[in-house]
């Protein structure tokens, strides 16, 4: 089979396309910034892996050597600065390599979309497919509605906001229609489109069976989970602007994600028309449509089998490197608190425990507190407590748990939890679990890179809870893996 490479290997839909594409037989390669965000999938060892920005022409040149086709799956929204130049840099790049190369073809997955003035994001989507039409590459060009299935931003954000609120003041958009897709079916598509025969480029809009209003797709949400219908109020008082932040208060969706999917929401988003059918065959069960996408994706989450998140494409607040060494701490400031414990429970029985950590089990001390520190940090723009964790059994590299991100792994002994709310410096936390002749030596640490005065003041502000905190944690967690052996 022809070599295939992959761009966004570590998205939500790049990470489920990759395994699809092997089980058809097809080789793949594909491009990250570190490898290493790939150490825990389980399909790693059957792909190759490159390492590099795809805005760099060499990198991508070295993406494409080979390859048959490409599939460009990345977009920079959710990123600092001006993501529209870096979308079109990374678009040129692969434009440039795909033709240098003679690539067969390019298949990028861009949104549904409205003529006439567009939202920055939605704009951003199709520039991207010009620059990569513009290559000579017969390129195929998926406009997909709104991806619903466990873990997708937009499903989550629907989620979120039909369990919390009972009445829900809306802006006028929640009355625009448009026309989601199910994760299942927009695979399909870029599955079979590696085998598409193109002599041209192709612009194919793709979606579910059905158009309907966002406030519809709320209700139906509910009445597939089994919640109250939520009463939409619709209020003209709501600018895009406004409503993103509401999206960031009250769902896991941060809010440099959340400006521009809600500024995406502004017309009717619909499939304009169905010439994908006669290119790629509808699966053979047919659309999914919606009450069955969202059954579908509350069974997998239900049943903890959620194989990528949208939280996992977007890390935020994020420090330039990952913790140091212990020596290189020296000449430094660096605030800890570190809590060791003998525990009479095995290694392997403390590290299942430490590995629960957060979601739904929560941090085993002042859960009030907790919520209410989310709560601030939701407030001043954070991602908050509200992500929870992708699998509450057992953990990966990059997962997101919480504001928490998993910057070291290393099973049966050392976890680390990379901070992702906003703070006047860099923290961390970290397990450490030894075994020794009479169980094992349970080590909790709380680290913290202060940023200026700020930074200090705010770690000692918090001496007293952390007091209480990081002591109950580190007794319950080992308590809890006591009772359980």
């Amino acid at each position: 089979m022809a070599l295939i490479a992959v761009t966004g290997a570590t998205g939500y839909i790049g990470g489920r396309l990759v395994p699809q594409l092997l089980l058809q037989g097809h080789r793949v390669r594909v491009l990250t910034r570190s490898a290493q965000k790939l150490r825990d999938v389980p399909w790693r060892d059957q792909v190759e892996i490159l390492e590099g920005e795809l805005s760099d022409p060499q990198t991508a040149k070295e993406l494409c050597e080979n390859a048959a086709t490409v599939y460009f799956l990345v977009h920079s929204m959710a990123s600092k600065g001006d993501f529209e130049s870096l979308d079109e840099q990374c678009a040129a790049a692969v434009a440039e390599a795909a033709a240098e190369q003679g690539l067969e073809r390019i298949v990028y997955l861009s949104g549904l979309h409205p003529e006439g003035e567009l939202s920055a994001h939605l704009r951003s989507r199709v520039r991207v497919g010009e620059l990569l039409e513009a290559s000579g590459v017969p390129t195929l060009t998926l406009q997909a509605g709104l991806v619903i299935g466990s873990g997708s931003a937009s499903f989550e954000m629907i989620r979120h906001l039909t369990d919390v609120l009972p009445v829900m003041p809306s802006p006028r958009w929640v009355m625009n229609m448009v026309q989601p897709i199910a994760v299942r079916d927009a695979l399909h598509y870029l599955v079979e489109a590696a085998e598409v025969q193109l002599t041209k480029s192709l612009r194919c809009d793709i979606g579910g069976p059905q158009a309907h209003t966002y406030a519809h797709l709320m209700q139906t949400y509910a009445e597939t989970a089994g919640l109250r219908i939520p009463r939409i109020v619709p209020l003209p008082v709501l600018t895009p602007r406004l409503a993103a932040q509401w999206v960031n208060l009250v769902t896991p969706i941060p809010r440099p994600l959340a400006i521009p999917l809600v500024e995406s929401l502004q017309h009717d988003c619909v499939v304009e028309d169905r010439k994908i059918d006669e290119l790629i065959a509808r699966p053979p069960e047919g659309l999914t449509d919606y009450p069955t996408a969202v059954g579908l994706a509350l069974d997998r989450i239900s049943a903890d089998r959620v194989e990528t998140t949208w939280a996992a494409a977007h890390p935020v607040n994020v420090p330039s490197e990952p913790l140091p060494s212990d020596p290189d701490w020296s000449g430094r400031t660096v605030l800890v608190d570190e809590r060791v414990k003998a525990v009479s429970a095995s290694a392997a029985s403390v590290f299942s425990v430490v590995e629960g950590i957060g979601g739904e089990t929560g941090y085993f001390s002042l859960s009030r507190a907790w919520k209410l520190r989310g709560l601030a940090d939701k407030l001043v723009g954070g991602v908050g407590l509200g992500r929870g964790r992708r699998s509450q059994r057992d953990l990966a590299l990059g997962d997101a748990v919480d504001w928490w991100r998993v910057e070291k792994l290393e099973p049966g002994q050392l976890l680390r939890l990379r901070a992702e709310m906003k703070v006047p410096g860099q923290a961390w936390l970290e397990f450490l679990v030894e075994p020794n002749d009479d169980g094992a030596r349970y080590t909790q640490r709380a680290i913290f890179f202060p940023s200026g005065l700020a930074g200090r003041l705010y770690w000692l502000a918090l001496t007293p809870f952390h007091a209480v905190i990081f002591r109950n944690m580190a007794s319950r967690i080992t308590a809890a893996a006591e009772s359980a052996s």
